[in-house]
C-alpha cells in the first residue's frame, strides 16, 4: 500500500499542485487539509480516495491558486457599519464604558461584510482541482502497481523456497520413520530382554507411536496451500487479506510438521520454512 503520486496543472488562470503519499494500514485513514472555500467538498473527496486507493494511510496536500482572484471579492456595507457604530458608541458613552471595542463589535454585525464571490467560479475551481487530484490518485496507483510487481516476485521466491524445503521433507520422511524404528529397537535391545517382550503388543505400540508422528496429511495440505497461495497472488484482483489467511494456514501446517518431526534434520527444514514464511507475512502488510 506504500505509494506516491503527484500532478500539476497551470494555465493563464490556475496554478495547482497536488501530492499524495500512502503508507500501510489495515483500514483507510485519510488526512486532508482543505481551504475554507472547499470545506463542503471533503466528503466527496474522501469517497473518491476510498474508491481509488481502497486502503492505507493517505496524506493529501495541494497548492491552489486562482490567478484571477487579484481583486478582493469582499465588500463592506459602510452605511450599515456607521449606523451600528454610532448606536454602539452612544450606548457606550451612556454607561461610561470603554469605547475601544466598539469598532470591533460593529464590524462583526451581520451583513456588514458581504462576500461577493460568484458560486459559478467556485464550481469551476473545484472541477479543475478535482481533475488534478484524480490524476495524482491515478499516478499513486501506478506507483503502487509497480511496487506490487516487485513484491509479487519476492513473495513467489519465498513460496518456492518453502516448496523446495517441503520436497526435502518428502524425501527425508521415510528415512526419518526408519530411524525412529531403529532407535526404538536399539533401546529395547539395550534395556529389555527380547524373550520377555510380547511381539504382538510391541508391534501395536510401534504402530501407535509412529502414527502419532505421521505427517502425511500435513505434507499434502501444505503443498495444497502453497499452490492456492500462488493462484491468488497471480490472480487479476487484489486479495491481500485472503493471502494473509492462507499464510496463516501455511504456518499452521509447518508448525504441526515441526511438532511431529522428532528428527533433527527435518527440524532444520521446518526452521527454514518458518523463516521464509515470516518474510512473506512482512511483505503481505504492503498488499491491498
Amino acid at each position: 500500500m506504500t505509494g506516491y503520486g503527484q500532478a500539476r496543472f497551470e494555465d493563464d488562470q490556475y496554478a495547482i499542485s497536488v501530492e499524495i503519499k500512502t503508507l500501510n494500514s489495515k483500514f483507510l485513514d485519510v488526512n486532508i487539509r482543505l481551504p475554507k472555500a472547499f470545506n463542503d467538498k471533503e466528503i466527496p473527496l474522501r469517497n473518491l480516495i476510498s474508491e481509488k486507493l481502497e486502503r492505507g494511510k493517505v496524506g493529501l496536500t495541494f497548492e491552489f491558486l486562482n490567478k484571477s482572484n487579484t481583486v478582493s471579492k469582499v465588500k463592506i456595507n459602510e452605511a450599515l457599519f456607521r449606523e451600528y457604530y454610532d448606536k454602539l458608541l452612544v450606548l457606550s458613552d451612556g454607561v461610561n464604558s470603554n469605547s475601544s471595542d466598539v469598532f470591533k463589535m460593529a464590524i462583526q454585525f451581520p451583513e456588514v461584510i458581504i462576500n461577493q464571490e460568484d458560486d459559478s467560479d467556485r464550481v469551476k475551481d473545484w472541477e479543475i482541482l478535482l481533475s488534478v487530484i484524480s490524476e495524482a490518485l491515478d499516478n499513486c496507483n501506478e506507483f503502487r502497481s509497480m511496487e506490487g510487481e516487485i513484491l509479487s516476485t519476492n513473495i513467489q521466491s519465498y513460496i518456492e523456497s518453502i516448496q523446495n524445503n517441503l520436497n526435502e521433507v518428502l524425501e527425508l520422511d521415510p528415512l526419518r520413520v526408519e530411524r525412529i524404528r531403529s532407535r526404538i529397537n536399539g533401546n529395547l535391545d539395550e534395556f529389555v530382554q527380547r524373550e520377555e517382550i510380547d511381539i504382538n503388543r510391541l508391534e501395536q505400540e510401534l504402530i501407535y507411536y509412529i502414527e502419532k508422528l505421521d505427517i502425511s496429511e500435513e505434507k499434502v495440505r501444505l503443498a495444497s496451500h502453497l499452490d492456492y497461495f500462488l493462484e491468488i497472488l497471480n490472480g487479476p484482483k487484489s486479495m491481500g487479506k485472503k493471502l494473509n489467511f492462507i499464510a496463516q494456514e501455511i504456518g499452521r501446517e509447518i508448525n504441526t510438521i515441526g511438532s511431529k518431526a522428532n528428527d533433527a534434520a527435518m527440524q532444520k527444514l521446518v526452521v527454514n520454512m518458518k523463516e521464509e514464511l515470516e518474510k512473506i507475512k512482512e511483505q503481505l502488510l504492503n498488499i491491498l
